[in-house]
C-alpha cells in the first residue's frame, strides 16, 4: 500500500484541526490548544518519516534479493571468422 504525501497532509491538518479544538475545549486557551497541534503535527511527521524510511530500507533488501536470485552468467557470442 503506497503512501501519499498528499493523503498525508490532508489528514495531518485534520487531526491537528481536532487536536486544536478538544484542546481548546478542555484548557480553554488557544496558546494551549496551538501548543497541543503543533506537537500532534510533530509527532505524526516523525512517524511519516519513520514509514518512509522503512518502505525505503525494504525496498532496497527486496532489489538485492531480486538481483542474486535471478542473475546468470553472461552469454558469451562466439566471433566469426
Amino acid at each position: 500500500m503506497p503512501m501519499y504525501f498528499p493523503q498525508f497532509l490532508m489528514g495531518m491538518f485534520a487531526t491537528s484541526f481536532i487536536t486544536a479544538i478538544w484542546a481548546e475545549l478542555e484548557t480553554g486557551s488557544v496558546w494551549k490548544a496551538i501548543g497541543w497541534s503543533i506537537l500532534a503535527m510533530i509527532i505524526l511527521q516523525v512517524g511519516y518519516v519513520g514509514l518512509v524510511v522503512r518502505l525505503i530500507y525494504k525496498r532496497q533488501g527486496t532489489e538485492a534479493d531480486l538481483v542474486s536470485a535471478n542473475s546468470t552468467p553472461p552469454v558469451h557470442r562466439a566471433r566469426p571468422r
